[in-house]
């Protein structure tokens, strides 16, 4: 008869055991299957917050220009970046706010930035009421990403507001002259020389309060402008130069290359490069715990699935000693009688699978929530709900049910190969005459 036959003869006449032994591999595919998932679902959660969080790598340099800030954010390993242009400015046609405590008597003129209520100031020592600062992303400037400073009204400038007249104004500034977003704003260059229109498209409330003694117009809170940076060139004659240029990279360990780009670049004297990870320890680092368990995970159960299930088969060649003795009796070859546990484990192996699949499927998702829904919430990282990781998805790939189902197949064979090693040892004479 041939060995697959009655393999499946065998399985049918030992229903309970064949249950038996269905339940245990269930279990371990199940937790087999649970263990990819996990880990896949961690590796697209690292990626998601490498590229939302990441790590934030200042470089300051005198003398740093935007296209050396560009060419910074060009280099391979920055997917995000934001350069600072601070110039100051007049405003024509509306008002700077200014300060509500006296000037204190004996006060240089210089200190005195405020204009009147058509921007024209009293004197050349009295212009640049307004601090603008022309920027490239205002989501990567600290108060913006951390939550402090917060929009009432529009929206951030972007990258693709390059090349456009807009800006984002202060909402004490934006009530002072009743402006909302969409209006027009003029502002003129501290020397009088150059004037640019700006739409507003954001208003934006900082937390700062006015300082509680006299101070120019330009270090009120409230005459704060954000602007694209070539706007902001505009206004400084063309020789502003970047304050700073901050890079967002996908992890700590590349920001060793960043620095050597940056030094070849631009040279490492007076060259300032500070790196921020925090955030990325506090969100990314969690996460490639929970993935490297759930690697762990797998071998383990691999090895003690194998372990088990090698037992199990043990026994049963122990107790079907006089089946196997008639079977060699009769002219059996030994090989096809490993080759119909073999058969018989397997048969039992793969409906396991396809069960864990469907396991996998229907509460995959739940489970990874309980693990890795955590380390989606911004609060431990500092920063506002825009850098947290998105919650993470579990899905079932076909290529993760081929994995368990290769894991499940090769224990079969090892439990059935290794403890075969006993059949070859057998001689049916023995068998027949001591069964036990």
């Amino acid at each position: 008869m041939n060995f697959v036959k009655r393999a499946g003869m065998s399985l049918g006449a030992r229903r309970s055991r064949t249950a038996a032994l269905l339940a245990i591999f269930l279990v371990v595919c199940t937790l087999l299957l649970g263990g990819f998932l996990l880990e896949a679902a961690a590796a697209r959660q690292e990626a998601d917050a490498q590229r939302t969080i990441g790590v934030d790598v200042t470089v300051r340099k005198e003398g740093l220009t935007p296209a050396q800030a560009d060419r910074l954010g060009a280099l391979g390993p920055v997917h995000r970046y934001n350069t600072e242009v601070p110039v100051r400015a007049d405003a024509r046609a509306f008002t700077p706010l200014a300060s509500r405590v006296p000037k204190p008597r004996g006060t240089s003129t210089k200190d005195d930035d405020n204009g009147d209520g058509d921007g024209n100031a009293d004197s050349d020592a009295d212009r640049g009421a307004l601090s603008v600062h022309g920027v490239r992303d205002t989501a990567m400037l600290l108060p913006f990403s951390y939550g402090s400073t917060k929009f009432t009204a529009g929206r951030n400038i972007t990258p693709g507001d390059a090349g456009h007249s807009v800006a984002v104004i202060e909402q004490r500034l934006a009530d002072e002259n009743h402006l909302k977003v969409g209006d027009t704003l003029r502002v003129r260059s501290a020397d009088d020389e150059r004037t640019a229109a700006v739409t507003v498209v954001g208003v934006f409330q900082d937390p700062t309060q006015d300082p509680a003694t006299w101070a120019p117009a330009h270090r009120l809170p409230g005459n704060t402008l954000y602007v694209p940076v070539d706007t902001a060139q505009k206004l400084g004659g063309g020789a502003a130069t970047v304050s700073e240029a901050v890079l967002r990279i996908g992890s700590p360990d590349q920001a060793r290359q960043v620095h050597a780009a940056a030094e070849k670049l631009l040279g490492g004297d007076g060259l300032e490069f500070r790196v921020n990870d925090k955030a990325y320890r506090d969100q990314v680092r969690p996460i490639q715990r929970v993935g490297a368990f759930a690697g762990l995970i797998v071998w383990v159960i691999a090895l003690a699935g194998a372990l088990i299930l090698g037992l199990i088969v043990m026994l049963q060649i122990r107790e079907r000693r006089f089946e196997l003795g008639v079977l060699l009796a009769m002219g059996e070859k030994k090989w096809k009688l490993i080759g119909q546990h073999a058969v018989e484990v397997a048969a039992v192996a793969l409906p396991a699978v396809a069960l864990a699949a469907l396991a996998g499927s229907l509460g995959g998702q739940s489970s990874g929530e309980a693990l890795l829904g955590h380390q989606s919430r911004p609060a431990s990282a500092g920063r506002v709900p825009e850098a947290g990781t998105a919650p993470p998805t579990v899905r079932v790939e076909p290529a993760d049910v081929g994995r368990v189902a290769g894991i499940a197949l090769g224990i079969s064979l090892v439990s059935t190969v290794v403890p075969g090693i006993g059949i070859l040892r057998l001689h049916p004479r023995s068998v027949l005459t001591d069964p036990a």
